[in-house]
């Protein structure tokens, strides 16, 4: 659904500017020029993002703040004023506001701090819809993500939910391939019964014999009681064979006939046991290449690959990092104790440059160690990772086609440098090689300070 946002200021040329902007990235804007009036619109309509200036006659934009707050906790609320101070933005951003906007702004600051706020927004949306009632435990999967791959893959799961069909997933490490196969489970008439993971890479071949197909009492030395394996414990539900690639030979062909004939035996049993289960296996090899080399049966790779789901990677869809990084840091911050709002936008600038050879674990790995050091209520890039910021120094390019001199040079890398570590200048002399006195002196000489 289109944001819808509000806008309160008492100077129509504000009013006029901020919704000029916003309009015309296609959002639902209402402008009001009083409080009273917009309050009385909010109680009646659902609201994204609320913008009021701070210094209005009739009521501050701290008090319409908490007001908007108190009956609408989730909507996000950006203040803007002519008179910004330090200590009013510690004030507003302890009170909730997202964000302390300064006039005059330019209207790329405004898209910015709006579009991080919206997203903030999303991401709290999806977050609770994964979450069950009065349980906090995941209910239905939520693949976060607005990019065109990602849409695709969630058409794909609502085509062959219903379905029984055997759905093979690939994609490289980190991409949320167990997380698609939850949600295939969540859209089947199966998903009342049981979801069983199992990784066909953790163990030797005896022990997945023994994990997947159980065991008879006196099967082998040990076995003093009768056990089901994951394909029994699945039986009516859904078996999710992760790494299903690295399944050794003999597993294959029980687990081929197990497919065929909807029966199993247990490790030392003679009485088949008739089963009913979906299997979602996933890989990141390619399985094809294996079946062409003799290595995976082709017989059983027909079986499981009836429907393929191919994941993008996380660089392949760029576009979704600021929203997944929104949704983890969330959960993050709600497990973690803590009330972190925002990730700043040179923070988020890094994060959506990286390359992410991890894929979307990696970056849970990155916000976990920034929310774990953050000392504020928005994530800095001096919270990152040293290694993020070093390559976004290797990514350094001066100007194209444009000579430099040596002084422009290091004006421009100076530049680069204090952009990147939001301005720390500690930071920034540091990867320079030079102490904090000697940097000053630098900007001081290039109009910088």
């Amino acid at each position: 659904m289109t944001p819808h946002i509000v806008i309160i200021d008492d100077e129509p040329i504000t009013l006029k500017q901020l919704r000029r902007i916003l309009e015309k990235e296609g959002y639902s804007v209402a402008a009001f020029s009083g409080p009273q009036r917009a309050l009385k619109h909010i109680e009646g309509t659902s609201c994204d993002l609320v913008i009021s200036d701070v210094r209005m006659p009739t009521m501050s934009g701290l008090e319409l703040m908490s007001r908007v707050k108190a009956r609408f906790p989730e909507t996000e609320v950006i203040l803007i004023t002519g008179y910004a101070s330090l200590d009013g933005a510690v004030e507003a951003t302890r009170e909730g506001a997202f964000y302390y906007l300064e006039k005059p702004f330019t209207p790329d600051q405004v898209r910015d701090r709006v579009e991080q706020a919206l997203t903030r927004v999303r991401a709290r949306s999806a977050a609770a819809e994964s979450v069950g009632a009065g349980t906090g435990e995941p209910s239905v999967p939520v693949i976060i993500g607005e990019s065109t791959a990602i849409r695709e893959v969630v058409s794909i799961i609502r085509q062959i939910g219903p379905t029984d069909c055997n759905v093979m997933i690939t994609g490289d490490s980190g991409s949320g391939k167990e997380l698609v196969a939850r949600a295939i489970h969540a859209a089947s008439h199966r998903s009342e019964r049981p979801f069983m993971a199992f990784n066909c890479g953790a163990l030797n071949e005896t022990l997945i014999d023994n994990e997947l197909f159980g065991h008879e009492k006196g099967a082998f030395t040990g076995a003093e009681t009768r056990s089901a394996g994951l394909l029994e414990a699945a039986s009516g539900g859904t078996l999710f064979l992760d790494e299903i690639g690295e399944m050794p030979h003999s597993m294959q062909v029980k687990l081929l006939r197990v497919l065929q004939e909807g029966e199993l035996m247990r490790v030392g049993g003679t009485r088949p046991i008739p089963i009913d289960v979906r299997i979602v296996s996933a890989t990141a090899v390619d399985v094809k290449a294996a079946v062409d080399a003799g290595v995976f049966r082709k017989d059983l790779y027909f079986r499981i690959n009836v429907v393929n789901i191919k994941l993008p990677g996380l660089s392949d869809r760029k576009e979704d990092i600021p929203l997944l990084a929104y949704h983890i840091l969330s959960r993050l911050s709600r497990k973690g104790g803590k009330d972190i709002r925002a990730i700043s936008g040179n923070a988020m600038a890094l994060l959506r440059n990286y390359a992410f050879p991890g894929n979307v674990r990696e970056l849970e790995n990155i916000l976990e160690r920034a929310v774990a050091v953050c000392a504020a209520d928005v994530i800095r890039v001096c919270d990152l990772p040293p290694d993020l910021i070093a390559f976004e120094l290797q990514a350094y390019r001066p100007p194209d086609d444009q000579f430099m001199t040596l002084a422009e040079l290091e004006q421009d890398y100076i530049v680069h440098l204090l952009h990147i570590t939001g301005g720390v200048r500690t930071r920034t002399a540091e990867i320079l090689g030079i102490d904090r006195a000697s940097l000053w002196r630098k900007m001081k000489k290039y109009g910088l300070a």
